[in-house]
């Protein structure tokens, strides 16, 4: 009887301990969302995540990524809803688009808290940073790290914008954020939410003046063909990105995989900001003299024209900083403040 019970555990035992079993619980494919493809540093981030998982699981996890938020129909708003509920398996998400959903993302759009990426940094890689995971797997999501899709410009296809007056009565593509709608009517202009599958065509006819976004978005999609022939740099705001995974997806893999894909995701995140800002550091960002040959003016602010803009949307960043949570804004503040820079 003895002998029977040793057999039978070591039966057990090594049916538990089987790679084949373990991995047939594991999905064909896991579904990766993002906004943009690989023409942009947030699809290459979604693609060095899939490659290094692949390779360091042997293939246990396979990812495929989805660009255009096409599993959700193309409605950003909706990804990360889409996340909890299993529609999507694991995404690289905007924290605007990801803002309807957890209101403490808006801190990133308070216009003109972060002056540079050391303060971008500061927020991420600190206890704001850590405090915002918390939230977010509170929400039932798994968040694995920080990428970047970079600081948003203004365009338009009008005239230069060089104070809050310039704005009055352009028409901008703004991002489904209320916070934008505010921030830009506070500026005299007449902004209007729609996905970016939709703003390109509205800015080829005319039907919009302009939009903002990173400006490597700009030199990818060619802006300048779509009539966005002036560019002011005035880093309002900044959009960091979060690796996530679906909580049921990431509890089915064993804690070895949990671990490789969590690193995968610091490094295909730090791989992210890098791209982000490729070009446009240092004294003559070379990303600006690509933007300028090809036709387009850019404005650079002074800091007293940049100020302007701050007073401008005080009352904005003071209404939000209420919906977001006045502690988590004063820790941001005072995380700026103290930042330290390179």
């Amino acid at each position: 009887m003895m002998k029977r019970q040793l057999l039978l555990a070591a039966v057990a035992l090594a049916v538990t301990a089987s790679p084949a079993l373990a991995q047939s619980k594991y999905q064909a494919e896991y579904r990766l969302s993002t906004v943009v493809g690989t023409a942009f540093p947030w699809g290459k981030a979604g693609e060095r995540l899939g490659d290094l998982v692949r390779q360091r699981t042997n293939g246990r996890i396979n990812i495929k990524m989805y660009p255009g938020a096409s599993l959700v129909a193309g409605d950003q708003t909706r990804e990360f809803t889409a996340i909890r509920q299993g529609v999507i398996d694991l995404a690289i998400g905007s924290t605007i688009n990801w803002s309807p959903q957890i209101r403490q993302l808006n801190l990133f759009s308070l216009p003109f808290l972060m002056p540079d990426y050391d303060a971008i940094d500061a927020l991420t890689g600190g206890e704001v940073g850590k405090e915002l995971f918390r939230i977010i797997e509170k929400a039932g999501v798994v968040p694995l790290a920080w990428g970047e899709n970079g600081f948003r410009e203004v365009t338009n296809s009008k005239r230069e914008l060089r104070k809050p007056a310039d704005f009055k009565g352009l028409k901008f593509r703004v991002v489904g954020s209320p916070l934008f709608l505010d921030t830009f009517s506070a500026l005299g202009a007449n902004p209007t939410q729609m996905s970016w599958a939709d703003a390109q065509p509205a800015l080829a006819s005319g039907a919009v003046d302009g939009q903002e976004n990173p400006l490597t978005i700009f030199i990818a999609v060619k802006m300048q063909n779509f009539g966005q022939k002036n560019v002011t740099l005035w880093s309002y705001v900044a959009d960091p990105l979060i690796f996530v995974v679906n909580k049921e997806a990431w509890e089915s893999w064993s804690k070895e995989d949990q671990k490789i894909v969590r690193q995968a995701a610091v490094e295909a995140g730090k791989y992210c900001v890098d791209l982000a800002r490729e070009g446009l550091t240092g004294a003559n960002p070379a990303l600006h003299k690509t933007i300028e040959s090809s036709g387009v003016k850019i404005v650079k602010l002074s800091p007293a024209e940049r100020a302007a803009f701050q007073k401008a949307t005080r009352p904005v960043y003071d209404k939000w900083a209420k919906q977001i949570g006045p502690d988590l804004v004063k820790k941001a503040e005072t995380s700026v403040a103290a930042r330290k820079k390179k």
